[in-house]
């Protein structure tokens, strides 16, 4: 009671101190909240991430997933679950399998023991089987480790409980994970239980063989192939009839990876080939390629920089990070680095990430159209010329916390509330890149430090006698529909005129504000913590005066290529050991000097950076990525498998909607994530070979109410945006739009438009490419890898023609092209009630061959429809 009477009164005095500071916000029916899938399944509060289990039985789809019952980032891992009978209304379901103390319930299937083979049902009453993960927690005998175990349910998939003997398949291995099971029927009669999993860092399948779900013996490995530029998860592998022919039946291997996709981060790849009950072989395995034609302008293959100037930063314990040679491959301590040519490259890995520095090539003519050179390491971009932690020229306030030994910012005049009254201040601890000894740190705050420390705290007054702030600000941020508020807050008269936050980092970096309007009036600076949970913390030091813009110090891992001392290209990696082919376009300065030069800027995780073979081509290099065969092109849809024990052997699969670039950072609250439409996957045969073609399936279709508009006869799209009649607009529908690029360069479709944002759907006919664009989308600046551009490679029909089928929520875009042959996903977060519909063409005349545009009723957070048929069939 008294802990309960303090958060009360803790709640009372920070809602005194915020008033008028922060907008209070309406209250918002589930289902109805901004950015609120209507069509996709999201659970009601929490964090939401791989599907799980998926599994048809009795006339009811099961969806179980990665949940956090406790709060809206990852962490606590058990499985979610809910039901629906057609796929599209779904009904959250108790929680079904919860972690405890000796583990977190990580990915796996449920399999419908029809036969009782386990022993865990009986004929009359048959088990549902769930084969899943165990992540071992430091209170189990199995501390650190990754092992198969089993969960069983004689409820339909209601309550479960795990078997005693757990767990059932044990490699000592700490990555090895996401078990798909599936019943193999033999050509010689009879059969068992195949199950599929990853050694996630080792990029390979493991397949086992159980006739109990019990005992398992191994079968055979698939992998390394194809994309290995992150961690190998959640497989999957299952037969398809080519273009429905029972008599020409392909395997098809599915494995998801992260990061390492085509759009970057996370992403699903997939092998078309054959299994015969013990192993699988791929026919779509791409081979290494060969240099792009050219000549070379820069190689390390015989043991020298040749006369690049290196640049090491002193003090390290190795002569990191480029030592003076380059490296043969793989660093001590490093992941196994891949994708190089010959026997050299620049690894900036020498001595691990944390020293800094930076090397130079030597002046060369620039002769050709492209410069094309393989690029891996971290991925961070530059942001400008600022590499070090400098302070800029002016007024430092507060003496940059750095107060007298055994005193307090409540010495200095400072007020606060709650977890951070000033006595408290400033601390020594926590952050990177601060100044001095001292700062101001909200996570240690009162008597137990933690994120859910909570309070206010507010300056003394100052003059403001210059045209800029700029100040070190490290930690989390919350975004309004939280909820919740963490920022530094400046105030005049009393008025919250300017706010910032961290970017969910340790390291401060500079930011600030132009604070020109407010010259010689008298201000204060207030730090609001009013945030749980991760990152809810800020981290504040060296708050300044300036005479110029905060100028943010450019964490980066990038090669660049500098003209007249200034960078004009740049470049960074994905997050990956794994080299691939970066192509910049040159020929604006052809004939003239340049440079390249390679920086390494972060001391943090992936604070390294890979280069090598410089070529200068006719042509652009094609990555290797692109020439795999990716299940989306788009950012988000990740952890993609299919369902189980499905009627009429249909294969629908399920994807995560989200990133693990950004899922922790985006604008949702109470809940975060969403899964992708239900999709109906086949196999067709193309030029290349069998490959996927997917679509929503048919009960997603059925949402449609009347057409709202539609356009049948052909006309031209002269170059501009043209917005369509208010009949087209939505935020949750259909469209199925036939272009014919023409002489247009560019030319499409931007939906969720408001007048200043939208998402806009392309085809790029030069680069022979579709694509979505999303970097002006709405709600971009939670996440610095959260703006994007991604594109798949699509070939106009016979007629010219490129068609598309466009499923739009209120907070993403699936796109279907050319009868679904390829796709891209992502989440956009528009502006609130955007809902505008237009076309466009750039670069010449594009033609309209067909529009039609139907409005999809919501599905999610309504009672379902009687008229649903059990099974959705």
């Amino acid at each position: 009671m008294q802990a309960c009477s303090a958060l009360a009164l803790a709640g009372v005095i920070l809602a005194s101190a915020l008033a008028g500071a922060v907008p209070g916000a309406a209250a918002v029916s589930i289902g109805d909240e901004q950015y609120r899938p209507a069509i996709h399944f999201t659970p009601e509060k929490n964090w939401m991430n791989d599907p799980n289990g998926m599994v048809y039985h009795n006339g009811v789809y099961h969806l179980y997933y990665q949940h956090n019952p406790s709060g809206n980032t990852w962490g606590n891992m058990s499985w979610g679950h809910a039901t629906s009978t057609d796929l599209t209304h779904w009904k959250e379901q108790p929680l079904a399998i919860a972690t405890d103390d000796q583990q977190d319930i990580f990915s796996g299937s449920v399999v419908v023991d029809k036969n009782n083979t386990s022993g865990f049902g009986s004929a009359a009453n048959p088990p549902m089987v769930a084969i899943f993960t165990s992540a071992y927690k430091d209170a189990s005998p199995y501390k650190g480790l990754q092992a198969q175990s089993l969960a069983y349910s004689l409820d339909e998939g209601q309550t479960w409980t795990k078997y005693s003997a757990n767990p059932v398949l044990n490699r000592n291995s700490a990555n090895f994970r996401d078990p798909k099971v599936f019943w193999y029927d033999s050509p010689n009669g009879g059969g068992y239980w195949v199950m599929t999993a990853v050694e996630a860092t080792e990029h390979k399948v493991l397949l086992y063989k159980s006739s109990n779900l019990k005992d398992w013996t191994p079968l055979s490995e698939f992998g390394p192939a194809n994309a290995t530029g992150g961690l190998w998860e959640c497989p999957d592998l299952f037969p398809l009839a080519v273009d429905g022919d029972p008599a020409n039946v392909k395997w098809v291997m599915v494995v998801n990876i992260n990061p390492g996709g085509v759009a970057g981060g996370s992403a699903g790849q997939y092998f078309v080939g054959t299994f015969d009950g013990t192993t699988f072989t791929s026919e779509s395995t791409k081979a290494s390629d060969a240099l792009p034609a050219g000549t070379p302008v820069a190689g390390f293959n015989d043991g020298t920089y040749n006369g690049w100037t290196v640049s090491n930063e002193p003090g390290n314990v190795k002569n990191g990070p480029f030592a003076d040679a380059p490296a043969a491959g793989t660093l001590p301590g490093q992941n196994p680095v891949t994708g190089f040519a010959g026997t050299g490259l620049i690894n900036s890995f020498n001595d691990g990430d944390w020293p800094v520095g930076s090397m130079s090539s030597p002046a060369f003519a620039v002769e050709s159209d492209y410069l094309n050179f393989l690029v891996g390491g971290g991925q961070h971009p530059r942001v400008s010329d600022k590499l070090d932690n400098t302070p800029p020229a002016g007024d430092l306030l507060f003496s940059g916390f750095e107060v007298p030994e055994g005193t307090t910012l409540a010495d200095a005049g400072w007020t606060g509330t709650g977890d951070l009254a000033p006595t408290f201040q400033p601390v020594t601890r926590g952050g990177d890149f601060f100044i001095g000894a001292k700062r101001v740190n909200t996570f240690e705050t009162g008597a137990v430090p933690g994120d859910d420390r909570q309070g206010t705290m507010t300056s003394p007054s100052f003059t403001v006698s210059r045209n800029f702030m700029s100040m070190l600000v490290g930690g989390g941020h919350r975004d309004a529909t939280s909820g919740q508020v963490l920022e530094v807050q400046l105030l005049v008269n009393g008025n919250v005129v300017r706010r910032l936050a961290g970017d969910d980092a340790g390291a401060l970096n500079w930011k600030g504000w132009d604070v020109s309007e407010y010259a010689g009036q008298t201000a204060q600076l207030r730090i609001v913590d009013q945030a749980t949970g991760g990152w809810g913390h800020l981290t504040l030091d060296h708050v300044m005066l300036t005479d110029q813009a905060a100028i943010p110090r450019s964490d980066e891992t990038t090669v660049n290529l500098v003209v007249d001392g200034k960078v004009v290209r740049t470049a960074t990696g994905a997050n990956s050991e794994v080299l691939d082919w970066e192509s910049w376009d040159v020929s604006e300065f052809k004939g003239r000097q340049a440079s390249i030069r390679v920086v390494d800027n972060n001391r943090f995780g992936w604070g390294h950076i890979l280069a090598d073979e410089f070529v200068a081509s006719a042509r652009p290099a094609t990555p290797r990525i692109e020439t795999y065969d990716w299940l989306d092109y788009g950012r988000d849809y990740y952890a993609s498998v299919s369902f189980g024990n499905m009627p009429q052997d249909k294969r629908i699969m399920l994807g995560w909607m989200n990133n693990w670039d950004y899922a922790n950072s985006i604008p949702t609250s109470p809940w975060r994530s969403a899964m992708s439409l239900p999709r109906e996957v086949a196999l067709t045969q193309t030029a290349a070979g069998p490959r996927l073609v997917q679509k929503a399936v048919e009960q997603v279709d059925r949402l449609g109410t009347a057409v709202s508009y539609i356009e049948k006869r052909a006309r031209n799209i002269a170059p501009g945006i043209h917005s369509l009649p208010s009949a087209a607009w939505g935020e949750v529908q259909r469209i199925d739009v036939t272009l014919a690029p023409g002489t247009a360069t560019k030319s499409g479709i931007s939906v969720l438009g408001s007048g200043n944002s939208s998402t806009v759907i392309g085809y790029d006919k030069t680069m022979g490419k579709l694509y979505v664009d999303r970097r002006n989308s709405g709600n971009i600046g939670f996440h610095p890898l959260f703006t994007s551009l991604d594109s798949a490679p699509v070939t106009p029909d016979a007629q010219g023609n490129v068609k598309l089928r466009i499923y739009v929520d209120r907070s993403s875009v699936e796109v279907f092209a050319q009868g679904g042959l390829r796709t891209i996903t992502d989440q956009v977060f528009p502006e609130q009630g955007a809902s505008q519909v237009a076309l466009f063409a750039e670069g010449g005349t594009a033609q309209l061959k067909a529009v039609t545009v139907t409005p999809l009723a919501q599905s999610m957070f309504v009672p379902t429809p009687d008229t649903v048929k059990k099974g959705g069939r």
